[in-house]
């Protein structure tokens, strides 16, 4: 899903290195610049993901009168419910949109 910065997207380079005939397994290469807008927008993406989720669970899982500095059980355990729930939707919505991408 975050292939590029986060995934390790470099650079393939084939039998004969970077910028020879080899190509990378098939793949053509990206002009240095895409790669930088790409991995931008990847970045993008992501810091907007990750703000999403932490105002989401925020919101529903701390108490606003804050008694103590440590997190109590009851926000632990709703935080780590509400962050695996928004990565399994997440992860169901990309899925079910790629496969509808590859239908038309």
């Amino acid at each position: 899903m975050f292939g590029g910065i986060l995934g390790g997207g470099s650079q393939k380079t084939g039998p004969a290195g970077p910028g020879g005939m080899g190509g990378g397994m098939g793949q053509p290469q990206m002009d240095p610049n895409a790669q930088l807008a790409a991995a931008e927008q990847e970045m993008e993406m992501v810091t907007d993901m990750f703000a999403r989720l932490g105002d989401l669970c925020y919101r529903k899982c701390l108490i606003q009168r804050y008694s103590d500095e440590e997190l109590t059980k009851a926000e632990s355990v709703c935080t780590d419910r509400c962050v695996s729930k928004y990565f399994q939707v997440n992860r169901e919505v990309s899925e079910k949109l790629a496969k509808l991408s590859q239908t038309n």
